[in-house]
């Protein structure tokens, strides 16, 4: 686009704060759930209904942001949702029951997915605007925020509280915000030549088949996003309760699966445009699976902590591609739906993985993150020429 390349990269920069921000509160909060598991005394089946608030908040969010992206634009709605959400981290360390927890998480959890839906449907415009398969660069930016979050939770767990960790939280959440969201604000959307109104008589994609695409776009991003809940949510619990890990050393488990999803994520722009959209879903879901195996069966921590790091490898670049699909399809509205889909996986996973824990054991409820991401490669490969169309 002659004559916008700083005004692109300006919102390139501010795009990918916001991401980064979002994976940096949202791992924040993750690393202190075994010290708020133990202040509110819930069970594993109730801790996994009270993180249900998150679910629920969130996926019923995402259905909303869509329209509130097309009316009042994805930059206002992204500004809004990260003072929400900065806001709201700092809630869970006050409450002293399942019941509260679940209620709180409600408010964050609808602050978490309205965010989502609003900056990937800016960083999907930005990829269209740009021509490049950019958009795992931006959800690197959430994973190295997560990185970085679980690693100073890491640290402080044993001098700071909850209330303290999490409200410092909030202090950086706001400071950020007010920082990108002036820039972010002031950056007009880019209208890439494809989102234009066609030309009478041109030939269009069948909205049945246009549906069907996002949906199975979604489908794919729930079966893998389901892995990183899961990990985000119980992988440190897995640690300290099966393996005798320190809080601190179960703490940098999260943090292995977040820094190798921030390096697949990096490299990820080359890898598409070398191998392509569906050899890299199917290479990634095998990799996940065969990682998760490892990461949740294993005897010992560094063979559970190397299996962290093989699954973030593996699930590093499915998300991004089933959203920046789904968006360049139907906008705002796909962002919406594979995003619901995507993060009901991300959201839902954790509660069932509570329920499978106290039937049976947290290790074996952890692997079905290892089949999820399977049935995420072959539906990548089932799906393949239709994609391609």
């Amino acid at each position: 686009m002659p004559g916008n390349g700083d005004s692109l990269t300006r919102l390139r920069v501010a795009i990918t704060v916001f991401f980064a921000l979002d994976g940096f509160v949202f791992a924040g909060w993750v690393v202190r759930i075994p010290a708020i598991k133990e202040q509110t005394g819930a069970s594993a089946s109730a801790l996994g209904l009270a993180l249900l608030g998150v679910s629920a908040g969130a996926v019923v969010t995402m259905i909303l942001t869509g329209r509130l992206c097309r009316r009042y634009g994805n930059h206002q709605v992204t500004v809004v949702c990260a003072v929400l959400l900065s806001l709201s981290v700092a809630l869970p360390p006050l409450t002293h029951s399942a019941l509260a927890l679940g209620l709180v998480l409600l408010l964050f959890g609808a602050a978490y997915g309205g965010i989502n839906v609003a900056f990937n449907s800016a960083a999907v415009d930005l990829v269209a605007a740009l021509g490049r398969p950019i958009m795992p660069s931006f959800h690197a930016a959430f994973s190295l925020g997560g990185m970085i979050g679980a690693g100073l939770g890491g640290l402080v767990a044993g001098a700071l509280s909850p209330t303290r960790h999490l409200l410092l939280l909030t202090v950086v959440g706001l400071l950020v915000t007010a920082v990108a969201g002036r820039t972010l604000l002031r950056c007009e959307p880019p209208a890439p030549p494809e989102r234009t109104r066609p030309e009478e008589g041109a030939p269009r994609r069948p909205a049945g088949r246009t549906r069907g695409l996002v949906l199975v776009f979604g489908l794919i991003a729930g079966c893998t996003a389901y892995g990183e809940g899961a990990l985000a949510d119980w992988g440190a619990l897995h640690l300290e309760q099966d393996l005798d890990a320190s809080p601190g050393a179960a703490a940098v488990g999260y943090s292995c699966f977040a820094l190798a999803m921030t390096v697949g994520r990096l490299t990820g722009t080359t890898l598409l445009e070398r191998l392509g959209r569906t050899t890299t879903v199917v290479a990634g879901g095998t990799t996940a699976a065969a990682g998760m195996l490892l990461g949740s069966l294993a005897p010992s921590l560094w063979a559970a902590l190397l299996g962290y790091a093989v699954t973030g490898i593996g699930l590093a670049n499915l998300f991004p591609v089933a959203v920046e699909r789904a968006g360049a399809l139907a906008g705002p509205s796909g962002v919406a739906t594979a995003s619901t889909l995507g993060y009901g996986g991300m959201l839902l996973g954790p509660p069932a993985i509570g329920f499978m824990a106290d039937w049976f054991s947290l290790p074996a409820a952890l692997t079905s993150v290892a089949i999820l991401a399977a049935v995420a490669a072959v539906i990548g490969f089932a799906t393949r020429t239709a994609a391609a169309r």
